[in-house]
């Protein structure tokens, strides 16, 4: 259930689900009389759709000394209602063929289930009833606080590059509550109780603070009446106050990380920056970083990668990516496995030269014009999968991007020049704080092995 978002994750999530233009979800949306955003993604391919419903609240929204309340809600969500007691909407789901599951990040919480069309109206009746008639009691609490702790045990205690990037997070991150683990802070986690989730659940799960996405065989006229029916009957919550991020930022630092491990075996290297997002910073700059990260980031063609893995063969690895959809700021990151034999300190000094190379005069206007054809041909394919374009929707929309944002992405994207692409990867690197991260088994040093 628990979406991972540490930076050694975030271009395989921006990868998956980039954002698309009209003719590519041709994606629709009214708002219900109490708040709710309803958006609809036609798919007619097959008589399926995927219902998902976003909540504005993640674990950077959480109560200080209370981390891990939104993930562990999340879990919660699932022990029932009066009308639907616990258990019963799995089994329900499952014997109608289809399935469900949810998911929590730093900024938004969702819930879904893939079902055929025609029990559609039964998926809504479920989850709009447990927006506001969650039970709950003390021994959920004390049961599924242990699953929690338990899946922090699996996910991140026992899993040295998870380690890791919650070491990184808390470095990089200090304003925005970006530094706060999605699982949550063991020692914390221990402490939550029923009230802390009922807090969450009554502030933030309301319909004026969701988005109801529906992707699949269905049209506006038959998707309108049933989100009124299910969905618009739910009030506001009363003294709602939408959520706050800070966007302040102190002045530029460079911190360095190194965590020997048991458990790791190959030495490993990523660094995470600090940069716009869709919500803050320079626009122009955001869609000229997401063209360089393609560019040093997209694949075993790209120049960086050839530079060292190809040719100087200085790293097994190497990849990089852009995480644009955040409230506060977004992050950009570079990792890189070394080869055998060679050290963390000769692959980075390798990076730094083969990217100083790059960023002086290194990107053509042919390096630029590759990097959209390839947006362009996984765009192609953005709308094959119902769950896929809701979710990529969805997140956005979560996110506080527009729906014309996601919708005019390509055309946005497609005006970006040569002399922009320079400028903000130059702007990137120097003006913006990171965080190195180093992963060494017991034995090593970033330069090579101890004696």
């Amino acid at each position: 259930m628990l979406r991972i978002a540490a930076p050694l994750f975030a271009a395989a999530i921006f990868m998956a689900a980039p954002q698309a233009r009209a003719e590519v979800y041709g994606a629709q949306t009214f708002t219900l009389a109490n708040g709710m955003q309803v958006v609809l993604i036609p798919n007619h391919r097959a008589p399926v759709v995927s219902h998902m419903v976003f909540y504005k609240v993640g674990s950077a929204d959480e109560p200080a000394g209370k981390s891990g309340i939104a993930h562990f809600l999340e879990h919660l969500m699932f022990k029932g209602t009066k009308k639907y007691p616990e258990g019963a909407m799995t089994e329900i789901v499952a014997r109608n063929g289809g399935n469900q599951n949810a998911f929590t990040t730093t900024d938004y919480t969702g819930y879904y289930q893939n079902i055929a069309v025609d029990r559609l109206p039964l998926m809504m009746d479920m989850e709009s009833d447990r927006m506001r008639n969650l039970v709950l009691s003390e021994k959920d609490i004390a049961t599924e606080r242990e699953v929690i702790i338990e899946e922090r045990r699996m996910r991140t205690d026992n899993s040295p590059s998870a380690l890791l990037g919650e070491r990184m997070a808390a470095t990089l991150w200090m304003t925005n509550k970006y530094s706060i683990p999605i699982i949550g802070w063991l020692e914390e986690m221990r402490g939550l109780n029923l009230a802390d989730n009922l807090g969450i659940y009554r502030q933030y799960y309301s319909p004026q603070n969701a988005i109801l996405v529906v992707a699949g065989d269905i049209t506006l006229d038959k998707l309108k009446p049933l989100a009124e029916k299910y969905y618009g009957v739910i009030p506001k919550a009363e003294n709602f106050k939408p959520r706050e991020r800070s966007t302040f930022l102190y002045d530029k630092a460079d911190s360095r990380i190194t965590l020997h491990h048991e458990r790791v075996t190959q030495p490993s290297w990523s660094r995470q920056i600090i940069a716009p997002s869709y919500n803050v910073g320079e626009r122009t700059d955001v869609h000229a970083l997401e063209v360089f990260s393609e560019i040093i980031g997209g694949g075993s063609t790209t120049k960086l990668y050839r530079k060292l893995v190809v040719e100087q063969q200085v790293a097994a690895s190497f990849g990089a990516g852009y995480d644009t959809d955040a409230v506060s700021y977004g992050s950009f990151f570079v990792s890189m496995t070394p080869s055998p034999g060679v050290s963390i300190a000769q692959a980075e000094a390798a990076y730094e030269k083969a990217l100083a190379e790059l960023l002086a005069n290194g990107i053509t206007e042919a390096d630029v014009q590759q990097a959209k054809n390839r947006f362009a041909a996984r765009l192609a394919f953005a709308k094959d999968s119902p769950m896929s374009a809701a979710r990529a929707v969805g997140t956005s929309l979560a996110s506080g991007i527009k729906l014309e944002d996601i919708e005019n992405w390509p055309e946005a994207v497609n005006k970006v020049t040569l002399a922009q692409v320079q400028a903000a990867a130059r702007r990137l690197f120097a003006d913006n704080s990171s965080v190195t991260g180093i992963l060494l088994p017991p034995e090593q040093t970033a330069g090579g092995p101890t004696p």
